[in-house]
């Protein structure tokens, strides 16, 4: 069998199946259709190619799986079935999803970190690696693609992977779909969506509301989005494509995390200290882009990418944050962020080669204040931060002999961070300064083509995540300006793997890795409403993923996918709070997670139904190993009807979660200070929802 080698444009690289999408998408196709393909990926390569011949480890979640079983609102409805991918749910709105690849970002105390994210190639974040899945519109996603491994660091300032989403295009005839979804806790979402063609031009828009009273007390939330994209195929072959995001969540209230005590007395009730200072968060996120790509002669394209925004955040924290030298306890920024790329890619029977260069930056204006029992008080800080990341790459495809196909990439990243103080004040000093990193990522891997039906794969790189600015906004001993003995983790990567054809619907694949990091940053000093930070040594992780994916006979389809994961110490070092001995596991990283479902569709009436169960490892919730919420196993059930009549598409669906009652923790805070560790699951959850499709036309 021939090469798989896809070379159509992102917008037509539509998810097929793979071991990340064949769940849904496998259950979807009546008897007699061809044997589904793997999945065609984008983010691997920055150029559409099957995943099946690429040296590393990509998996896709498809829109039938986003879509049709769960509320398009939280990317854990998705992701946390895939291999070496966990993400937590907090029950609350006020603090992101945390999502981990490998255990890269599983310490993340706010939003993702040591993740790249991306929509539609814009970054979801800012250039020092922090950012926030939230910003993800499902309710219009075609596919969410995940990339692991060393490959990854041809993306930039980041090890663990890249998570990224593409919106779906229009349909063929203009089409507008309403849609309503009701759950357990007053948990409401109302959707429009309209999209269409009209000749060289394509576009889609969706808008929707989430709103909630939430699991635990003092959890309710609402969240607004809207996000649209259009597309126009000019007459010389070149496209243009312009995209808008937008995002509005305000006041959501957060519970906080619960002692283990707290939690076995009442599962449900937010931490007396949410209340006493009235714990919320209110984010409002605008951002657009245009992307223009024009082919250059048969070989050639071109590609130039541009986008702006603003962001705005008020975050009340459970804290006063009333002494002199404190930030406070009411952070503020507004940010202005931009950013714009190039690239340049030529395909030969022989070669495939692409190149190019990208620049973000982040301007923020940061305010603390008092926060006085839930009200906002004194200033106590007001400075002026901006990072910046520039990276020029390339990456390239060759065949150098039957069954051969080497890949190889290099980049070069400096990220540069200036703080300007305007807060000093009696003993609060200036904090001013200046800190700057840069590295050369490289990272190679090799495929062999043992048979048509099976591949094997390695690879190499390095990879290197630097600071946060939250991380390096302070100086031990009090001592002013950036912390700038705070110095970036190195990571370097080692994989092998195989990916497998199986029978006509099944596809199997297996990877094991290596990954030494070096300098990883963890908490060091927390006093006085300020957090330092430093380098603890040497951690290893090391692990095997698995996942298979079948369309078996009857309209069955079958998923299942494991992760062992081995994360620890390598070195001991004194933490924040007290010694830690090398060997102790990493913390918020599960040992092993397992996902199995099945799927089955009734073409003729349109029933369709599915059983979900996750089976997670027990999670460390601080460096010196003293608690760990325990390993847990849920299952889920999820069943619904589709109508069709002319013009007109019906949908109804119904879900139930966690249908044996575990009592479970699905999120922990890693290293808290107050031991305030756990974020308990719901025992159940319920949804039921509709959705209304009319196509306008002939």
């Amino acid at each position: 069998m021939g090469t798989r080698r896809c070379v159509a444009p992102p917008a037509a690289a539509l998810a097929l199946a793979s071991p990340g999408m064949a769940a849904d998408a496998l259950a979807q196709q009546p008897a007699g259709r061809p044997p589904t393909l793997p999945a065609v990926v984008v983010t691997a390569t920055r150029d559409a190619q099957s995943s099946f011949d690429l040296p590393m480890a990509i998996d896709a979640v498809g829109r039938e799986r986003i879509r049709e079983h769960g509320w398009q609102v939280n990317v854990s409805e998705s992701l946390g079935r895939l291999p070496g991918v966990a993400v937590q749910n907090r029950e609350t709105y006020s603090q992101e999803q945390q999502v981990s690849v490998r255990g890269f970002g599983a310490r993340a105390q706010f939003g993702v970190r040591g993740v790249k994210l991306l929509a539609d190639g814009i970054p979801a974040g800012a250039p020092d690696g922090q950012g926030g899945a939230g910003l993800f519109d499902l309710g219009s996603a075609d596919r969410i693609e995940v990339l692991r491994g060393p490959f990854s660091a041809l993306y930039g300032n980041h090890s663990g992977g890249v998570v990224q989403v593409f919106t779906e295009d229009g349909p063929a005839r203009p089409t507008l779909t309403p849609s309503i979804a009701l759950g357990s806790y007053a948990s409401r979402r109302v959707g429009l969506k309209f999209g269409g063609s009209w000749g060289p031009t394509n576009a889609i828009a969706s808008v929707s509301r989430f709103d909630t009273d939430g699991y635990r007390q003092w959890s309710g939330a609402r969240k607004d989005q809207l996000n649209g994209k259009l597309r126009y195929d000019g007459a010389s072959g070149g496209a243009w494509t312009f995209v808008v995001n937008a995002l509005d969540q305000p006041e959501n209230l957060d519970p906080l995390g619960l002692t283990a005590a707290q939690m076995a007395q009442d599962r449900r009730q937010a931490n007396p200290a949410a209340l006493a200072f009235a714990t919320r968060r209110s984010l409002r996120n605008v951002q657009a882009g245009a992307v223009h790509e024009r082919p250059l002669g048969g070989r050639d394209t071109l590609r130039a990418v541009a986008y702006l925004g603003e962001r705005a955040n008020e975050q009340y924290l459970a804290f006063s944050g009333a002494g002199p030298t404190s930030s406070g306890g009411v952070s503020v920024f507004d940010r202005a962020f931009w950013g714009a790329g190039l690239r340049w890619t030529r395909r030969t029977e022989a070669l495939s080669l692409t190149a190019g260069v990208d620049y973000e930056r982040a301007d923020d204006h940061r305010t603390g204040f008092v926060n006085d029992n839930g009200v906002k008080g004194a200033l106590r800080r007001d400075e002026d931060n901006t990072v910046w990341q520039a990276g020029a790459y390339v990456q390239g495809e060759s065949r150098p002999a039957p069954g051969w196909s080497v890949h190889a990439g290099l980049r070069y990243s400096r990220v540069e961070f200036r703080s300007r103080d305007r807060y000093i004040i009696g003993p609060n000093p200036d904090d001013s300064g200046e800190a700057a990193y840069a590295d050369w990522t490289p990272a190679v891997g090799v495929v062999y083509r043992v048979s048509s039906r099976v591949n094997l794969y390695a690879n190499l790189g390095r990879s290197f995540e630097t600071p946060t600015f939250i991380e390096l906004a302070y100086r031990p001993g009090g001592a002013t300006g950036l912390n700038f003995d705070l110095r970036p983790s190195v990571s370097r990567h080692a994989e092998g793997g195989v990916k497998a054809l199986v029978a006509d619907d099944g596809e199997l694949t297996a990877a094991v890795f290596d990954i030494d990091t070096r300098d990883e940053i963890v908490v060091d000093t927390n006093v006085g409403g300020r957090t330092t930070y430093r380098n603890a040594g040497a951690t290893r992780r090391r692990g095997v993923e698995l996942a298979y994916a079948a369309r078996l006979p009857g309209d069955v389809a079958v998923y299942l996918s494991a992760t062992w994961l081995d994360a620890k110490f390598s070195d001991a070092f004194v933490g924040s709070a007290g010694p830690v001995a090398a060997g102790n596991r990493l913390p918020g990283v599960p040992g092993y997670t397992v996902a199995a479902e099945a799927a089955w569709r009734h073409a003729p009436t349109g029933f369709r139904t599915g059983v979900e169960a996750r089976w997670n490892g027990k999670v460390w919730v601080d460096d010196r190993n003293t608690e760990a919420a325990a390993d847990y196993l849920v299952a889920n059930l999820h069943a619904g009807f589709e109508q069709r009549a002319g013009r007109w598409r019906l949908r109804q669906f119904v879900r139930v979660d966690n249908l044996l009652g575990r009592r479970y923790v699905g999120a922990v805070y890693v290293n808290d200070g107050n031991g305030r560790y756990y974020a308990p699951a719901p025992e159940h959850a319920y949804l039921v929802g509709v959705s209304v499709a009319y196509a306008f036309g002939r």
